[in-house]
């Protein structure tokens, strides 16, 4: 990045910052935070180490010093300022998630548009949202974009925050159904003096499984027998006689599907419980990062302040407004609407923001200066001279 460039972001992160109200996390003076300045080169610079009482108010603070990035600790410390982490004192910290669109199996970034990066994103967002909220009950959970390619979600429930790594790393293994044993979401129960075998039903993975059942259950029952059959047929190992028998159980029987007791089908019941929880672990689990969870001193973005790689506002979201969110419309910051800027396009390509779509050409040109932000934060255009 230039100067030019440099000098001009930094003027307007800048303005954005004196007209900004950060949202400052629980017991901030507890915590540690950092920035990167608009440095010079390819290599940006961390400045950490400091307490809220280095930084003075941090509104203040963000104004003067138009960061690049702004950061603060999940975790507590005894003295945040300290140099290194014995000497900080650690008192617990956040339990915090990130999504990021370049984690996501489903996405190639190399192929994705900025847009479909993160609209699979939120959907990650909301799988990962209704794991916290119905298998573990969390309940102070705060949800953040990120301002770049996905999402940070805060965690500060009661008695979360004395979790060492490998207790929060048990918990992403569950979010990501790692080593999930399959086999073992069903259990063999006495019953009136002989054994079946039932689908775990009250919570976790086999709960959702179960969910997952019922509802292929009552799809099956809408069709006629020939179409049923065929459907039953298309997963593995379940051939006409198993489609038969699983058939004539779930409408002779349908209370046993309710109750879980996957004996009255026979062995096709097995394999189809076995297929169905995998679909299940496929389509609900949440691609996490793992080293962020599991990260008991990591820094985590501010709400309120820019992203210096989108120019977008690293937002906090009410949990009853995250569906309708559009990070290409809600994050752009007003301050950087209604004008135009003079740029020269190194990147040509399209961009979708602030509810438009702007295809440009290499060269310069003036554009709103939204657009503008976004490339130049993105190195894919430069200042030039108005």
């Amino acid at each position: 990045m230039d100067r030019r460039t440099r000098e001009y972001l930094a003027g307007r992160f800048g303005d954005y910052y004196r007209g900004a109200a950060p949202t400052l996390p629980p017991a901030a003076d507890a915590r540690e935070w950092g920035h990167i300045p608009w440095t010079s080169g390819e290599s940006t610079t961390m400045v950490r180490h400091q307490s809220i009482y280095d930084l003075g108010d941090v509104s203040d603070f963000l104004a003067r010093e138009a960061p690049r990035h702004v950061y603060f600790s999940a975790a507590r410390y005894d003295d945040p300022g300290a140099q290194t982490m014995d000497e900080k004192g650690w008192l617990g910290a956040d339990l915090v998630f990130d999504l990021d669109a370049d984690h996501l199996p489903s996405i190639d970034p190399e192929a994705a548009t900025y847009a479909e990066m993160l609209a699979a994103c939120k959907d990650a967002l909301l799988r990962l949202l209704d794991l916290l909220e119905t298998d573990f009950d969390f309940e102070d959970v705060t949800v953040v974009f990120s301002g770049g390619r996905g999402y940070h979600v805060h965690v500060r429930d009661d008695g979360l925050a004395d979790l060492d790594s490998e207790a929060r790393r048990e918990i992403v293994d569950y979010v990501r159904a790692v080593d999930l044993d399959i086999e073992g979401l069903v259990r063999t129960r006495a019953v009136g003096g002989t054994t079946r075998r039932e689908l775990r039903t009250r919570g976790g993975w086999g709960k959702r499984t179960h969910r997952r059942l019922q509802a292929f259950v009552d799809d099956l029952q809408e069709l006629d027998e020939a179409d049923a059959m065929e459907r039953l047929m298309a997963f593995d190992g379940i051939g006409e006689g198993r489609a038969s028998t699983l058939l004539d159980a779930f409408v002779d029987n349908p209370t046993a599907v309710e109750r879980g007791n996957v004996e009255a089908g026979g062995p096709g019941a097995r394999m189809l419980v076995e297929a169905l929880a995998e679909e299940t672990v496929a389509e609900e689990t949440a691609p996490i990062d793992e080293p962020v969870t599991t990260d008991t001193h990591r820094l985590i973005r501010l709400p309120g302040s820019l992203h210096g790689g989108s120019g977008l506002v690293v937002r906090r979201l009410d949990r009853d407004a995250v569906a309708d969110f559009d990070p290409l419309v809600d994050a752009v910051p007003e301050r950087f609407t209604g004008h135009t800027v003079r740029v020269e396009v190194t990147d040509p390509g399209t961009v979708e923001l602030a509810g438009d779509s702007f295809t440009l050409d290499a060269g310069e040109c003036s554009i709103p200066e939204c657009v503008g932000v976004f490339l130049m934060t993105r190195n894919r255009a430069r200042k030039v001279k108005e």
